[in-house]
C-alpha cells in the first residue's frame, strides 16, 4: 500500500513538472528547453513568408503583405519598417509584437545619433533589441514575443542583413527567408543566390523568390519591398513595385 502511494505521488509530481515546463516561461523542460520559445517559434512559421537578400551594393527585404478579408484596405497593413535613415526592417509571426521591437529599435537609434551625432552601427542596433527578444524568455509576468525580424542596413562596415529570433539569437546571413514558406524559399534562394548579385538583380530574385510560395496574385499592394541603396534605406512604393513585377 505504501510503495503504491509512493509511487503514485512520484507520477503526480511529474505530470505537474511537465506541465509546469509546458505553461511556465522561466521553466525549463526535462530535456532542457524553455516550451514557450517554441510555441513562439511556430507563431513565426505561421506568418507570412518574408526574406531577404545581401547584394554587393545593398541589401533587398521583402514580405507578403496577407488581409484576412478582401473587405480589408491593404494600404492600412505595414510588413516593412523604417527604424532609421539607414537601416529598417521586416517581420514574420505576431504584427503587435513587431511594433513594439520596432518602437524600441527606433527609440535606440535617436538616442545613439542624438548621444554621438553619426547613426547606430546595425550591428549594435541588432544586439539592443536581441537583448529586449531575450529579456522576455526569462522575466516573469511577460512571454516571448511571437515574432522573428529580418533588418537591413548599412554602416562604415558595409552592408548588412540579420535575422533576430524569440530566444534573442541573431545571425547574419546572405540570403534568408522566414515565415509560412521559409523553407521552399530558403531552397529557391540556395540555388539561385550569387555572391555577386547587384542589388537590382536581388529585388527580382526576392520577388521571384516570394511569388514562388505566394497565395494567389503577387501585386503591388500584397507586397512590400525595402532596400538599402547607397548607404540610405527606402520603402519601394507601389508604382516602383508594379513596374518590377512587370519584369518578373
Amino acid at each position: 500500500m505504501l510503495r503504491s502511494l509512493v509511487g503514485s505521488e512520484m507520477c503526480i509530481r511529474d505530470r505537474l513538472s511537465m506541465s509546469e515546463s509546458r505553461y511556465g516561461l522561466t521553466t525549463f523542460s526535462p530535456s532542457g528547453k524553455l516550451v514557450q520559445i517554441e510555441y513562439a517559434m511556430n507563431a513565426v512559421s505561421k506568418g507570412a513568408t518574408t526574406l531577404g537578400i545581401k547584394a554587393v551594393d545593398g541589401v533587398v527585404i521583402a514580405a507578403e503583405k496577407k488581409t484576412v478579408s478582401p473587405l480589408m484596405d491593404p494600404s492600412t497593413i505595414q510588413k516593412v519598417f523604417q527604424l532609421d535613415e539607414h537601416v529598417g526592417c521586416t517581420y514574420s509571426g505576431i504584427g503587435p509584437d513587431c511594433r513594439v521591437l520596432v518602437d524600441s529599435a527606433r527609440k535606440a537609434c535617436q538616442v545613439y545619433r542624438h548621444t554621438y551625432n553619426e547613426p547606430m552601427p546595425v550591428g549594435q542596433l541588432v544586439r539592443e533589441v536581441a537583448a529586449t527578444f531575450q529579456e522576455y524568455t526569462q522575466s516573469g509576468g511577460v512571454r516571448p514575443f511571437g515574432c522573428s525580424l529580418l533588418i537591413a542596413g548599412a554602416d562604415h562596415n558595409g552592408n548588412h542583413l540579420y535575422q533576430l529570433d524569440p530566444s534573442g539569437t541573431f545571425w547574419c546571413w546572405k540570403a534568408t527567408s522566414i515565415g509560412r514558406g521559409g523553407s521552399s524559399a530558403k531552397t529557391f534562394l540556395e540555388k539561385r543566390y550569387d555572391a555577386q548579385m547587384e542589388l537590382e538583380d536581388a529585388v527580382h530574385t526576392c520577388l521571384l523568390t516570394l511569388k514562388d510560395s505566394f497565395d494567389g496574385l503577387m501585386t503591388g499592394t500584397n507586397t512590400e519591398v525595402g532596400r538599402v541603396s547607397n548607404g540610405r534605406f527606402e520603402i519601394l512604393s507601389v508604382e516602383q513595385l508594379k513596374d518590377y513585377l512587370d519584369q518578373i
